[in-house]
């Protein structure tokens, strides 16, 4: 896997940036394509739903799960 890369956006009214694989970005886009929204709305309902996780590992596993399974809206603990 390469380098960290850091996207930034604003979630409940904070700033705040992730730094992820490019790897995962590119899953977490497609994601989004799939769910029809936006990169900042995929965002939005992982911070929403992710509870105590560090934001990075949400997408991570949210990453991984669709990657793994095919599903776009996998559970969150």
């Amino acid at each position: 896997m390469s380098g960290l890369k850091k996207r930034s956006l604003t979630l409940a009214g904070h700033a705040t940036s992730v730094a992820l694989e490019p790897e995962f970005w590119a899953v977490l886009d497609r994601i989004a394509v799939e769910r029809e929204t936006t990169f900042t709305g995929l965002m939005l309902w992982v911070d929403q739903t992710r509870g105590r996780r560090p934001l990075a590992s949400a997408c991570r596993l949210l990453a991984l799960e669709w990657a793994s399974t095919g599903r776009s809206e996998p559970p969150l603990p």
